[in-house]
């Protein structure tokens, strides 16, 4: 296990050297944004599985979505509002063989291409309950709704830091109810999650948190988040003991994406929505770090959690 002593920034450097000298990680050049080894892909996986297995009993909706959205739900979804600094928007060239020439010239003269490619009707994944709540539109069952949902998400927050990537996997269970449902539920799953970082043995806690809102207004909007706990945070050390990284995250969102998206309960009241989202690179970050890089000589008990 590397040194937590060293000051953040040290700190996560070194670690994200360490990753990639042992090949785990395989770097493209663009920071954070790596490939990933078949032994590295092959513990998220087992990560995976084991939050599987934690919500198997629950029969909920499996659903997966590809890492783009559709713009207009993303434009509705307020993301842009709150964290314009962390979208990403896709851009496609659709012009004609004379716009095509004019593009080639100016890469080749090493100008500024962009122009040359509109926005397409898509935009990349921000998390991955995003697309889930245009699907729940509508009147929902007498119990609410449950789905399983998992994707590559990007945040445009290029760090240093290996557990800050900018392409990542969110698995996520999304709860949509009247209020006192979807509060149980997120109150259950800190249950669930509390097993899971006792059997992988990570030095993790929960921490009242706030997104990173943008401006000014975000200051008020993250003390109001943090006052009323509704974004939860299983913290631990990836890097720095200083700086813990969130590996799950339990939030409540109150009727945000029932107002916006047209959910509502069976008695016609405005539907509310939790998730609980694990980061999957970033819990498999956590146990490399905790437990070295030698896999073989990790506990017993974590291995027999994982399947090792």
């Amino acid at each position: 296990m590397l040194s937590t002593t060293a000051t953040p920034g040290v700190a996560q450097r070194a670690f994200r050297d360490e990753l990639l000298r042992h090949g785990l990680l395989i770097a493209t050049g663009v920071p954070g944004v790596y490939g990933r080894s078949a032994e590295l892909e092959d513990t998220l996986a087992r990560v995976d599985r084991l939050v599987d297995a934690l919500g198997a009993d629950d029969e909920a909706e499996v659903v997966r979505f590809p890492p783009v959205l559709n713009r207009g739900h993303f434009e509705r979804s307020g993301f842009l509002e709150s964290f314009p600094h962390l979208a990403g928007a896709i851009h496609c060239f659709d012009g004609s063989e004379r716009d095509h020439r004019e593009l080639l010239r100016t890469v080749e003269a090493g100008g500024d291409w962009s122009a040359a490619l509109p926005v397409a009707g898509v935009v990349l994944t921000p998390a991955a309950c995003y697309p889930v709540y245009p699907m729940l539109a509508g009147v929902l069952p007498p119990d609410g709704r449950l789905v399983d949902v998992m994707s590559y998400c990007f945040r445009h927050e290029p760090s240093e830091d290996p557990a800050r990537m900018q392409m990542f996997r969110m698995r996520e269970h999304v709860r949509a109810a009247e209020p006192e449902t979807v509060v149980a539920w997120r109150e259950m799953w800190l249950g669930r999650v509390e097993w899971l970082v006792d059997a992988l043995d990570l030095e993790a806690r929960a921490d009242a948190a706030s997104d990173p809102f943008f401006g000014r207004a975000g200051a008020i909007l993250a003390d109001s988040q943090r006052h009323q706990r509704l974004k939860l945070e299983i913290v631990a050390p990836i890097a720095s003991e200083a700086c813990p990284t969130a590996i799950v995250s339990p939030n409540c969102h109150q009727d945000h994406f029932g107002r916006l998206f047209g959910i509502t309960t069976a008695d016609g009241a405005v539907a509310h929505t939790s998730c609980v989202g694990f980061g999957l690179e970033r819990i498999t970050l956590a146990l490399y770090h905790r437990h070295g890089f030698a896999r073989s000589e990790w506990t017993s008990p974590v291995r027999e959690a994982l399947n090792l």
